[in-house]
């Protein structure tokens, strides 16, 4: 009969312990509080505030420019290693099967960079997804607008200077400005087509 060595079990639960203490150490510091900033004070608000900014296509981007059409928001950079480039990706599947239902879908990405994204910068960015805008501003009314979307954003410091490390999910608001639910990073596909009929039904 085959025994374990004892050394080795003790390492292996050690080692476990400090993998569920990372995960713990993450849903306290990053998963849970961008969580929390959609649930504190509900959703009926969301979007709403005193945020001016300024669009790609030359509009000026405010509270009321959610009216009018169901419009897709998400709050990025355009030095993001990963997540906005494969959210842009995804955004891209999504134009092209609601294209193929005679649908449109109005994207804003908004930049939670603005000493770095200027509004050339986001076009040139953003230009290849059909149907999204990029949206900059002063770092003020950047910091008003991630207030009133509660999004989360925070600058992190690295070997090229800083990053940003920031909420990765899409938010929907239908025609009419309200919020309509959220789409996750890496959403399953199932889920995100129900979410995005639900949207543009109608």
């Amino acid at each position: 009969m085959r025994t374990t060595d004892p050394l080795r079990l003790i390492r292996w639960l050690l080692w476990t312990l400090v993998g569920l203490a990372a995960l713990a150490a993450a849903w306290f510091m990053v998963i849970s509080p961008r969580l929390q900033t959609l649930s504190e004070a509900g959703t009926d608000n969301l979007g709403r505030g005193d945020y001016r900014l300024v669009a790609t296509d030359g509009s000026t981007f405010t509270q009321d420019s959610l009216k009018g059409q169901p419009t897709a928001v998400f709050f990025g950079f355009t030095h993001c290693p990963d997540v906005c480039p494969t959210t842009l990706g995804e955004v891209a599947g999504w134009q092209e099967e609601l294209a193929a239902q005679g649908k449109t879908l109005r994207v804003l990405f908004v930049t939670v960079d603005p000493e770095r994204d200027t509004a050339e910068k986001l076009q040139e960015y953003v230009s290849w997804v059909p149907g999204v805008i990029g949206v900059t501003g002063t770092p003020e009314e950047i910091a008003k607008a991630t207030k009133a979307f509660r999004v989360y954003a925070r600058k992190v410091p690295n070997d090229d200077g800083y990053t940003m490390d920031h909420s990765a999910m899409t938010l929907l608001f239908d025609q009419n400005g309200r919020y309509s639910g959220l789409i996750g990073y890496q959403e399953d596909p199932a889920r995100t087509k129900v979410s995005l009929e639900k949207l543009t039904k109608g």
